[in-house]
């Protein structure tokens, strides 16, 4: 029987933490993927992880996507491609507050020139690595996708207003292009393997990685950024979703488009577990899956941070099919099994 040619996904961001725990997911659904990726946040070290988990050397081409050139490069050396995953982009909250210029220049000239590429070289199916942060901060919970946005409160956050904005009039000016946003909620935890999870290079400001940095005493302590909230305990509430369902979604959705199931070209779909943990809840999930006591302070409010927010999901569950299969201490479980496997010296 003759070997059937696999889809070529191009994935951007691809060594980074939910793209490469999403490259893993494509491949274990039979999917040919290639990647681009900088390293500015990641290490190369990825590629081997992926190797290590799924047996398939992904190809990662070292480009900037700002860099248009370069990445029309990648096209070109890759003509059978039938899909994008864009998730290639300035993340942190805080410094996107401090670096305002830095987060448009990067995350809004990058998806701009990915989709001059996908109109240049005809690849029709496209999916956006949004986020909850679009919805600021709203007084409706859980947020469905048709829950009105309100005002940015980081200009990251505006950078994925912005950029479903662009998806919204590129697809509707090109109506052979299928487009998806997918908004998700607060991503943690790693791969069942312990070979795979979140390795920012930079400093980690997302919590669950802070929780397993000072657990392996890699930190003094975690800082609680306000306890003085409207919430059940004080803390911010968020909703958090395991790394390796998240990846799911992306592959559901690909599928989805490919098959032509979609009614419109564009639609958005909420990623999320459906339910808020607290920050203090949530270093309770760890000290329970780990048996670690954790060390931490209630600091002052950090600037940029919607106080509650978490997810209504029916949609891709009707849709897409999908739907988590993993709870907050499966998250803190698989990310204190990878921090301490990486920790372990080689």
């Amino acid at each position: 029987m003759k070997n059937r040619k696999k889809n070529k996904i191009l994935v951007t961001g691809g060594t980074g933490y939910i793209g490469s725990h999403t490259i893993v997911d494509l491949i274990d659904n039979g999917f040919d993927v290639i990647s681009i990726d900088n390293y500015m946040n990641s290490s190369p070290d990825v590629l081997d992880n992926i190797e290590a988990v799924t047996g398939v050397r992904v190809k990662n081409y070292n480009a900037d996507l700002v860099n248009y050139s370069a990445t029309k490069g990648v096209f070109e050396d890759n003509k059978d491609l039938i899909g994008v995953i864009h998730f290639a982009a300035l993340k942190a909250v805080g410094e996107s507050v401090e670096k305002p210029w830095e987060y448009f220049y990067n995350n809004i000239n990058g998806l701009l020139h990915i989709l001059k590429c996908c109109k240049d070289f005809k690849v029709p199916n496209f999916i956006f690595s949004s986020s909850c942060s679009v919805y600021g901060n709203t007084q409706q919970l859980p947020v469905t996708e048709d829950t009105p946005l309100q005002d940015a409160e980081s200009p990251y956050a505006r950078t994925k207003q912005i950029g479903e904005e662009i998806i919204h009039d590129f697809a509707k000016a090109h109506p052979q292009f299928n487009a998806i946003a997918l908004r998700y909620f607060n991503p943690a935890g790693a791969h069942e393997s312990a070979k795979m999870g979140e390795s920012p290079t930079s400093n980690a400001s997302n919590l669950v990685p802070v929780i397993t940095g000072v657990a392996i005493g890699k930190r003094e302590k975690v800082t609680v950024f306000g306890a003085d909230y409207d919430t059940r305990d004080g803390s911010c509430v968020r909703d958090y979703i395991h790394v390796m369902d998240l990846a799911n979604a992306h592959t559901k959705a690909m599928q989805y488009v490919m098959k032509k199931q979609n009614k419109k070209n564009y639609e958005i779909f909420n990623l999320g577990l459906g339910q808020g943990a607290t920050v203090l809840e949530a270093i309770k999930a760890f000290e329970k899956a780990s048996g670690q006591k954790l060390r931490y302070e209630i600091g002052p409010r950090r600037e940029g941070d919607v106080v509650a927010i978490y997810a209504n999901t029916e949609r891709a569950t009707q849709v897409l099919g999908w739907q988590p299969k993993r709870n907050i201490e499966d998250i803190m479980r698989t990310a204190w099994a990878w921090e301490q496997a990486r920790s372990i010296p080689a």
